[in-house]
């Protein structure tokens, strides 16, 4: 099959049909789960269509891959996508990919706290620097990329939970100037939303446990490329490191795929108007989403996305009790770990997401609350934050 011309071909169309071929033997419009996990050559040192061993390759998987590389570069016969049993083995695959201890990565003071603890924790013992900068401050990036050489500048944006805007173009091109690798978390944003790789970015980087599968019933990750010999070099530790993920999974994130345009449409639908609400309700303190017009990203936001998002965060002035108060008193917003899903999630970082990075620079202020807006009625999501915010 010609993967469809990114040229001609809008996001939605693209979510649909990339790497989805018609099954060869019944014409199945929705292409099977291979859960073999061995596969018989044709003869000895003559595999099968490439096929030997599901660790290493799988038909589910290359599809979703396909899939992926389609969506975030546009042609899945230009861009690479490997695909992985969670997020965090998706970025542990890059980092050993592309470093080597001794190596540098510069990271930003906002990134998720496994990403932190991942730098901090795992590979730090194995002798893999890191440096924090803020990179909403072009001027912090330049100071920590001039002062010593590092291999990998790793960014969020928006960054999770305190929804801050990095500018993927000009952080692309101090990147270029000090030979260092632009890897983007595009988690939060989704390739519907927002392009890294078209802006200048090496690398990006997906939880597909979130918007991506969008259902909340799948775990994993994915790192997309257009440099080949980075590729090939995840490629390698996809195979040999074994952190790939099941043929399941890569069938739930591909039926999931399918309708992201469609769910990201309404999620940010549903979080701006509640963002917009809130910033009016007298107990809140802040509200941390780049659609709104004061927050200090939203012009690079509006310049570098389609839309929003459908996340928000929301400090109270009441402080930290009141705030956990909150968090535990919504119905249709389930307190839960996790976002992207249909449902409506309710996040406490300081002590759920971010625990891992109490008490260093990172840390998430306690009276903040995070809100993955989901796809239900917006009277009713409404109506659930204004009966838990009663009292403030």
């Amino acid at each position: 099959m010609t993967f469809i011309d990114k040229h001609t071909s809008g996001f939605n169309t693209r979510a649909v049909h990339a790497g989805q071929e018609l099954d060869p033997v019944y014409g199945a419009v929705v292409p099977p789960i291979h859960l073999s996990s061995t596969y018989a050559p044709e003869a000895i040192g003559k595999l099968r269509k490439g096929y030997d061993y599901g660790r290493g390759t799988n038909p589910t998987r290359d599809a979703l891959q396909a899939q992926i590389a389609g969506l975030e570069t546009g042609n899945a016969d230009t861009g690479y996508a490997y695909t992985f049993s969670s997020g965090l083995a998706s970025e542990t695959a890059l980092l050993m990919a592309a470093c080597k201890p001794g190596d540098r990565v510069v990271v930003g003071n906002d990134v998720y706290g496994g990403t932190y603890r991942l730098l901090d924790k795992v590979l730090g013992p194995w002798q893999l620097e890191h440096h924090v900068v803020d990179m909403s401050n072009l001027d912090q990036v330049r100071e920590a990329l001039a002062s010593a050489k590092a291999r990998i500048l790793w960014v969020e944006t928006p960054t999770n939970p305190m929804m801050k805007i990095a500018d993927i173009a000009a952080l692309a091109e101090l990147a270029k100037e000090y030979d260092t690798l632009l890897v983007v978390d595009n988690t939060f944003a989704t390739p519907y939303l927002q392009l890294p790789l078209q802006l200048g970015a090496d690398v990006v980087v997906h939880s597909t446990t979130k918007y991506m599968g969008g259902h909340s019933d799948t775990i994993g990750g994915a790192v997309v490329t257009e440099n080949e010999e980075l590729a090939n070099a995840i490629n390698f530790q996809q195979y040999a490191a074994g952190a790939s993920n099941s043929p399941l999974d890569s069938y739930l994130v591909t039926r999931g795929l399918k309708t992201l345009g469609v769910r990201m449409d309404r999620h940010v639908a549903n979080a701006t108007a509640i963002a917009q609400w809130l910033t009016e309700h007298p107990g809140v303190e802040k509200v941390h989403y780049p659609g709104l017009e004061d927050h200090p990203g939203h012009e690079i936001a509006k310049k570098q996305m389609s839309g929003f998002g459908g996340m928000v965060s929301v400090q109270f002035k009441a402080g930290v009790e009141a705030t956990r108060k909150v968090a535990e008193s919504t119905h249709v917003f389930r307190l839960a770990e996790s976002l992207g899903g249909v449902e409506s999630l309710l996040n406490y970082p300081t002590a759920m997401t971010h625990a891992s990075v109490e008490g260093t620079e990172l840390a998430v202020p306690g009276n903040l609350i995070r809100l993955s807006v989901g796809i239900e009625d917006l009277d009713d999501l409404m109506g659930d934050l204004e009966q838990a915010l009663q009292g403030l």
